[in-house]
């Protein structure tokens, strides 16, 4: 019975909740910068490069005796390919993630900074008669 108690303890803690909460914000939000990345940036820089599909970049390293023109067709066939476009897309998802995570925790940084600590209140002066009575007891020592 004590384990289960413990595994209740650990899963309704607070720190256990904060964590499930940001998983499954963290996937909400890897969702949306797939998005942005995607649909947003990755045709301009098609555009740009003059490719529309960079999933279907690759360099064939292997024996291609059908001439197969697709990455999934190589695949299938087994053929060696280094399919660097979907790395570049990848790579465009993580810079766009790494930057806007940069910026929340400089955020949070920075409203932590304006947020000091209010000092400490000063101990209230002591009482005149608790003053008194450790003059005598300082006294009665000597």
């Amino acid at each position: 019975m004590g384990m289960i108690q413990e595994f209740k303890e650990f899963a309704v803690k607070g720190n256990a909740m904060d964590l499930a909460v940001g998983v499954i914000i963290g996937g909400a939000f890897g969702k949306i910068v797939d998005s942005i990345v995607g649909d947003l940036i990755m045709p301009i820089v098609s555009r740009v490069v003059g490719k529309l599909d960079f999933s279907n970049l690759f360099v064939v390293l292997g024996d291609n005796p059908n001439n197969l023109s697709t990455l999934a067709d190589l695949k299938k066939a087994g053929i060696a390919v280094f399919a660097y476009g979907s790395f570049l897309t990848i790579l465009v998802n993580f810079i766009i993630l790494a930057f806007i995570i940069f910026m929340m925790v400089k955020q949070m940084n920075r409203l932590r900074k304006t947020e000091e600590p209010a000092p400490e209140p000063e101990a209230p002066p002591t009482p005149e008669d608790i003053v008194l009575l450790r003059e005598i007891r300082d006294s009665l020592k000597k």
